[in-house]
């Protein structure tokens, strides 16, 4: 009889595996294929734009993308500068696996990020505004592509994932400190009252 696979559940900031550097694929297989899949559908159910494999409990280097071609109020289709979000968007929902990140040139944004992983709470992350994406997709392509506005940032933040890091740790000390009590409640109802959160922009 087949061995039944164990469901993916959704992991919150204090698991272990959000705070390690996640293995590189080898392969990519059907199982690989289906991972990707669990993995949207947990992201679709949170109601999320991106998802880490980490953040499923699988310590891999991949991650899940679903972001919509930006558009104004009246649902007009909204200008995009960069190859890799007039390239990239239309084809969502996209796997990268083994992605690399590289900041380009000095350019930074200040946005309101969340997390999956850190339910509910928001605050403003600088983070570089464009970046080179080099990855592979499920279908063995491989893709070397600038990116900027939002997919930037969601490519950033999910590959903080693959690298053991989440947002909050990245946090200056006032956006930090609007969102504490809420990280200590999310930390206690999980039984991860112990973790301290080791901060990245600090000393």
């Amino acid at each position: 009889m087949a061995k039944e696979k164990k469901a993916l559940t959704l992991r919150i900031i204090g698991d272990p595996v959000l705070h390690q550097i996640a293995k590189p694929v080898e392969k990519i297989d059907d199982s690989l294929v289906d991972l990707a899949q669990e993995m949207l559908n947990m992201m679709y159910k949170s109601n999320g734009i991106g998802l880490a494999a980490p953040q499923a409990g699988v310590s891999l280097r991949m991650f899940v993308l679903d972001i919509e071609p930006p558009e104004d109020e009246e649902g007009h289709p909204l200008p995009v500068n960069s190859p890799g979000e007039i390239q990239l968007l239309p084809q969502m929902p996209l796997a990268f696996i083994n992605p690399e990140v590289t900041p380009i040139g000095t350019e930074e944004s200040d946005y309101d990020e969340g997390c999956l992983s850190v339910p509910k709470l928001y605050a403003t992350v600088r983070r570089p505004a464009k970046v080179m994406l080099k990855a592979t997709l499920l279908d063995g392509r491989e893709i070397c592509i600038e990116c900027g506005g939002l997919l930037a940032r969601a490519i950033q933040h999910e590959n903080d994932h693959l690298d053991g890091v989440v947002f909050v740790q990245k946090l200056e000390d006032e956006p930090l400190d609007s969102i504490k009590k809420g990280l200590d409640k999310i930390l206690k109802k999980n039984g991860k009252s112990n973790y301290k959160l080791k901060r990245l922009n600090k000393a």
